[in-house]
């Protein structure tokens, strides 16, 4: 965690990117005298993935992931089995001591791109938003896909055989299970949480502590029932995305909640690519042993085998990206619909953004370390150390090449949402100014004093006919709101930092409390959240 905390300032002053600072200090950290951690695969899917995945999965945009639902599946599940098999006998290839199903495992496991380590990287470059999303969703679903294939491949080496049909219904079983429990159980726990808040209160702590603990809760049950534990984590948070739009929610439990799940990403992430740099020079010496037994008089060899895998991976998907593309296009003027041109250079930033992290890692660790018969599996840590490279290769590649390939690139113009925004506001306006009316009406009737009641309720619906009257106007008025509301923007700032000073400095000499001065400190940050969000 140290190390997490001191990596964002190295990277700032170093301006690379802050997976690969926190990778080095775990490297450093493994170099020195400090104590490392050993890695317990299944231990590390447990307590990392799920609430990764099911945050990804809540936050990313269920529009676009629909809009796209065709090329995202394209890119999780038919290149992952393309890789597999096309990598899987390059690496075969490459090392004949290497059994080909531990290929295949080895090429099932470097096939899922990472969604920590894709959002890291993708976060410097100015990716569309639609490409962005893209590459989201492929990596939400190509984890769960790229590891059932390890798993089939590991299968068949521990048994000497493989049965297609077998393995169909096994990833059905995977695929579906997962999925279903990931919504049943986010379903059944909003139930009854909704339930309990609306009969006894709702308690704002032990609500953030429950969203904390639902993606456990389906990552465990689905494993429990031998199915994908990763697709049940972000089902799950795709399901929470959805009953958060009933809006039962406290305003106060929103706010926080947002806020500790903000720290619980940052330090998870950072953990990760921190433990994956502690593994790194111990996986290093193993295969380096494993090489020379297998006949190479140089370490070096890994080197050449770690490009050679990883520069076939990259031809890959870049290939699959590019037919993906062009079959979008024909389906498009076969529907008579204009298909825009999409330039190379951002095919290739695609293909480049196909990072890999610590997912892939873990799912190499899970390698059994021997056979039915007690003898060592074959190849164990040089697959490891493979694997390793791989991913210290993407992101090298992504962290270089993207920014690069973008760099002057003409990006295809985001569409504005300006006027969904504008009519949003309007139509929530006009609900709002009806139900005060509503209620100022049932709060006077019969009170000597009604006029107050319509008074106060006159001053708060007149900023929302303000709102709705400036959103009814002509492109050149709304240039000229634009621009007035960033200066007030920037006015209101100034006088926030300027009351907030004079609360501080006020607690400072005790004239006034310590719990007042939290109190209206809030408020102001509030307010301040509001003009900088």
């Amino acid at each position: 965690m140290l190390a997490v905390v001191v990596s964002g300032a190295l990277a700032r002053f170093t301006r690379l990117p802050l997976p690969l600072v926190q990778i080095a200090l775990g490297v450093a950290i493994a170099l020195s005298v400090v104590p490392t951690v050993e890695l317990d695969p299944e231990l590390f899917f447990l307590l990392f993935l799920p609430p990764l995945l099911f945050l990804d999965g809540w936050r990313i945009p269920k529009d676009d992931l629909l809009r796209d639902r065709a090329t995202v599946l394209e890119l999780a599940i038919g290149l992952v089995a393309l890789t597999v098999v096309g990598v899987g006998f390059l690496i075969h290839w490459l090392i004949p001591a290497m059994p080909l199903p531990v290929a295949f495992a080895l090429a099932a496991v470097v096939s899922p791109t990472d969604p920590i380590a894709v959002s890291a990287i993708a976060s410097r470059a100015p990716l569309p938003k639609r490409v962005m999303h893209i590459l989201e969703g492929e990596s939400l679903l190509n984890d769960a896909s790229g590891l059932v294939c390890m798993r089939f491949a590991v299968a068949a080496m521990l048994t000497g055989s493989f049965v297609i049909q077998e393995a169909l219904l096994t990833f059905l079983w995977l695929a579906l299970g997962g999925i279903a429990i990931g919504v049943g159980v986010t379903w059944a726990v909003s139930f009854a949480k909704q339930q309990i808040s609306r009969r006894l209160g709702e308690d704002t702590s032990a609500q953030i502590l429950v969203s904390l603990l639902i993606p456990f809760g389906a990552y465990m049950v689905a494993e429990h029932f031998h199915c994908s534990g990763i697709l049940a984590a972000v089902a799950a948070g795709v399901t929470m995305g959805f009953t958060e739009q009933t809006g039962q929610a406290l305003a106060a439990t929103r706010v926080r909640r947002a806020a500790v799940w903000d720290v619980v990403q940052f330090a998870a992430n950072g953990v990760i690519f921190v433990l994956l740099g502690e593994q790194m020079p111990g996986l290093w010496n193993s295969a380096s042993q494993t090489v020379l037994a297998s006949g190479h008089a140089e370490p070096w060899w890994l080197l050449v085998y770690v490009l050679a895998i990883s520069a076939a991976l990259g031809a890959m998907r870049f290939a699959w990206v590019w037919a993906s593309l062009k079959l979008t296009i024909f389906k498009a003027r076969r529907r008579g619909e204009p298909a825009a041109r999409v330039s190379r250079r951002l095919m290739l930033a695609m293909s480049f953004a196909g990072v890999r992290g610590a997912i892939t890692l873990a799912g190499v660790l899970t390698l059994p370390l021997t056979l039915n018969d007690g003898t060592p599996f074959p190849a164990r840590d040089l697959a490891i150390a493979l694997a390793a490279g791989v991913i210290l290769v993407s992101l090298l590649v992504a962290s270089i090449g993207l920014p690069r390939v973008l760099k002057g690139l003409e990006l295809p113009p985001e569409p504005s949402r300006q006027t969904e925004i504008d009519q949003a506001r309007v139509a929530a306006a006009q609900a709002a100014i009806q139900a005060i009316e509503d209620e100022q009406h049932a709060m006077g009737a019969g009170q000597a004093d009604a006029d107050l009641y319509t008074e106060a309720s006159v001053r708060i619906m007149e900023s929302y006919r303000a709102r709705i009257d400036g959103r009814v106007e002509t492109r050149e008025t709304a240039a000229q709101r634009h621009k007035i509301e960033g200066i007030e923007r920037r006015l209101r700032l100034v006088g926030l930092g300027a009351e907030r000073d004079e609360i501080y400095r006020r607690a400072r000499a005790r004239e006034i409390e310590d719990d007042l001065a939290r109190r209206l400190v809030r408020d102001i940050d509030l307010l301040e959240a509001r003009y900088t969000g």
